[in-house]
């Protein structure tokens, strides 16, 4: 029988390619970005606590009340901004689902959508399947800010969308309030979405706010905001996200959302709802925490030969090999695994064009021990 593919570009993500490469060489995994530490200990408990409590059935598609109530008060304490936890706040099987409802949900056929490169990589298959185009601006090294001007130039009759990444995988650069007034002064008087994905909304360096979009009145009212669970409470494994969006958007969303997943893992959201409430703290020290960690490693890499780019938001750091190798990245990744036992992550994959860098992006959510012994490695070099 023969299959007509309707992803042609579409292989085994870098991401599992490089961590299967980490575990045939036993290599330090710095490469896919989830932390090597546990969940804080009262979360997991809360989590036993709901399966003996008897919460293993399916839970409301959109999500336990008492924890969409709880990411609302969360985001009027952090933005300013009280979503309504019955129309305007969906929780999801991760942000990646999120994602992926958005835009098919909300792109059409012929529709045109703006991405940000270096990008995500599950962005540009959602929306060839919802039989869009993607329109890919580069952002350069080394700052990786937006130029608004090439934004502006994009926007045609059929762009339908524009996805953010603040702070930004893998660069982790951060928006500035100026451009979110950039943004809004671009989607002015037009049918435009914005698609915010801010799952790193909690990992902001140097005293900074995270700018997020929810913090813009105009903006708000036609963005749908994705965040991670998994992000900030270092357990990835969990899938838990959710979506905040005005009502109208929510409902195209839910639509979708309710055939893909139905509904997300319930011990985990009853847990969510507990520990909000009871342990702020823990995302309001997000900050210092990985910004402990960003220096600790930044530190501990200084004497090698590797350059450094600016970490001003999330857990990455992007290093330039140059000195080392000149060979193109997703080679220099699969040799560092082989010869210095640490798998890190190449750009090329986040580009819709090759770049032609010399980059390569490390994981720093990572225990002292592993951040050490890596950098031990990567010195040798």
């Amino acid at each position: 029988m023969f299959v007509s593919t309707k992803l042609p570009k579409v292989g085994t993500t870098v991401f599992s390619v490089m961590s299967r490469l980490a575990q045939e060489h036993r290599a330090l995994n710095l490469g896919q970005g989830f932390p090597d530490f546990d969940p804080p200990e009262p979360l997991r408990e809360a989590v036993s606590r709901a399966m003996a409590a008897g919460c293993n059935q399916y839970a409301p598609g959109i999500g336990l009340a008492p924890l969409r109530e709880e990411i609302a008060r969360k985001t009027a304490r952090l933005y300013g901004r009280t979503p309504d936890p019955e129309r305007e706040i969906t929780v999801t099987s991760g942000a990646t689902e999120a994602l992926f409802c958005a835009i098919a949900a909300l792109v059409r056929a012929g529709d045109e959508v703006i991405v940000f490169d270096p990008a995500y990589d599950s962005y540009e298959p959602a929306i060839e399947l919802a039989g869009a185009q993607a329109v890919h601006l580069p952002l350069d090294p080394p700052a990786f800010g937006v130029d608004w001007t090439r934004v502006r130039a994009a926007i045609t009759p059929r762009t339908r969308m524009i996805i953010t990444n603040s702070p930004h995988n893998p660069s982790g650069a951060v928006w500035s309030a100026a451009d979110l007034e950039a943004l809004a002064e671009t989607v002015r008087d037009t049918d435009i979405v914005v698609l915010a994905d801010e799952v790193y909304e909690h990992i902001v360096y140097d005293g900074a706010l995270h700018q997020s979009v929810l913090r813009h009145p105009e903006l708000a009212a036609r963005s749908i905001v994705i965040s991670s669970f998994g992000k900030t409470y270092h357990c990835t494994g969990w899938k838990v996200g959710y979506a905040v969006a005005p009502a109208a958007l929510s409902a195209e969303f839910r639509k979708v959302h309710q055939y893909v997943t139905f509904c997300t893992f319930h011990p985990a959201q009853a847990a969510f709802a507990e520990f909000l409430a009871a342990a702020p703290e823990h995302y309001l020290g997000l900050p210092a925490f990985y910004q402990a960690r960003r220096d600790r490693f930044r530190a501990l890499l200084a004497p090698s030969r590797f350059k450094l780019l600016p970490v001003a938001g999330g857990y990455f750091q992007l290093v330039d090999y140059a000195a080392i190798r000149d060979v193109d990245d997703v080679a220099f990744c699969e040799w560092l695994v082989r010869e210095a036992g640490v798998a890190a992550i190449p750009l090329t994959p986040f580009y819709a064009q090759a770049p032609g860098t010399r980059l390569i992006r490390l994981c720093f959510a990572k225990s002292d021990a592993t951040l050490e012994a890596a950098a031990e490695r990567l010195r040798r070099l």
